[in-house]
């Protein structure tokens, strides 16, 4: 019997391979006897490298960045060594998180994504030839402008002069030129699909928890940053889905860096080759921290569920939390809450591990029914 772990991380606890780890232990205890194979998944936010790293393997590095507030920071990334080339797993949120500055008051007037270019830099650095990068868990608003400045964009004011404090000074900037840029590939995990501006845009949508409160003033930045790249640079990705994510870094990806923008799940699936090891599977096993509405549209476990589906396997849902729908629990065997009810959070979160364990252990006689193997 074959089961795989295709988990994403139960966000505020376990990451998805410590989860991995936790159901696995619970397989052992539960007497289910089973070759296990574990794929972590991500959707382009925290846990994308680990992810990635941990299917196909590679080696970790630090790179010495600043974060959004320009204090230093060491950011870890990925290599991995392909028979034909260097590529480099990383995550935004590593050098320019909203994680990594909680503890000051947020300022979204000068947080930069300088961070992410110094990280980007770095991997060019190693050799790599192709970049692949998750762009969730942002503290920025500033259209990727901190990351093309460390990469050699030149944005230019006055006199041709540059402009060096991005994005707190974008207002001075009078033309953009593209000199020095990365000589690699560049491929982008994304889980949202907003454009840049707008009602759907990012600093209506997403700007609030960053800091932003004159809504008016952040957009109209933004606006007079995508007219000067259509002018100056030949491209206007404003619209494109995806260009929003992170704060604008979607569009300055694309801008900038000649990016493509995947979906984040269908990304980690590709790379890892997950259609294939849940075509070997004999039941497949998925979840996440919370699973509910948001999950039918386009949620990590939702992605597995499909793929298990179409490829005739049973699949287990696991939540620390589940708020299911009709709809939701037709997609699974079966549907498995971690927290016990009368549990408050903060007690489940600490103990998340142990329980996740434990639940495993509970239901192992339907696992073993469920992989035919009963």
């Amino acid at each position: 019997m074959r089961i795989l772990l295709a988990l994403d991380k139960f966000k505020g606890s376990l990451t998805a391979k410590q989860a991995a780890e936790a159901v696995t232990r619970g397989l052992k205890r539960g007497g289910v006897q089973a070759d296990i194979e574990v794929c972590p998944i991500a959707d382009g936010g925290e846990g994308f490298t680990e992810s990635v790293l941990t299917a196909l393997g590679g080696q970790w590095q630090e790179a010495p960045a600043h974060d959004a507030q320009g204090r230093p920071v060491m950011a870890r990334y990925g290599l991995i060594h392909h028979d034909d080339h260097l590529e480099a797993i990383m995550e935004m949120s590593a050098a320019s998180g909203l994680a990594l500055v909680s503890d000051l008051s947020l300022d979204p007037a000068t947080a930069s994504t300088a961070g992410t270019g110094e990280m980007m830099l770095h991997a060019m650095q190693q050799g790599a030839q192709r970049i692949l990068i998750g762009i969730g868990g942002s503290a920025t608003n500033d259209g990727g402008t901190g990351m093309a400045s460390v990469l050699g964009c030149q944005f230019l004011g006055d006199n041709e002069q540059p402009v060096g404090r991005l994005p707190a000074d974008l207002d001075k900037v009078r033309r953009i030129a593209k000199e020095r840029m990365l000589n690699c590939e560049v491929v982008v995990a994304c889980d949202v699909c907003n454009p840049l501006l707008g009602e759907h845009g990012c600093t209506r949508v997403y700007g609030p928890q960053k800091g932003v409160k004159d809504v008016a003033f952040f957009e109209g930045r933004m606006q007079r940053l995508a007219d000067m790249v259509t002018r100056d640079l030949g491209c206007d990705h404003r619209n494109n889905p995806g260009a929003g994510a992170a704060g604008g870094l979607g569009f300055g990806l694309m801008s900038f860096c000649g990016a493509q923008l995947k979906c984040g799940f269908d990304l980690v699936a590709d790379v890892t080759g997950l259609l294939e090891r849940v075509k070997r599977a004999d039941l497949v096993i998925t979840g996440e921290g919370k699973l509910d509405a948001q999950t039918l549209h386009g949620k990590g476990p939702m992605g597995v569920a499909e793929m298990a589906r179409d490829a005739g396997k049973p699949v287990i849902g696991i939540g620390g939390i589940i708020d299911a729908s009709d709809e939701l629990r037709s997609r699974f065997q079966a549907l498995w809450q971690v927290k016990p009810e009368a549990m408050g959070i903060p007690e489940a979160v600490s103990r998340a591990a142990e329980l996740l364990e434990e639940t495993v252990v509970q239901h192992s006689g339907e696992i073993l029914h469920l992989a035919g193997k009963a």
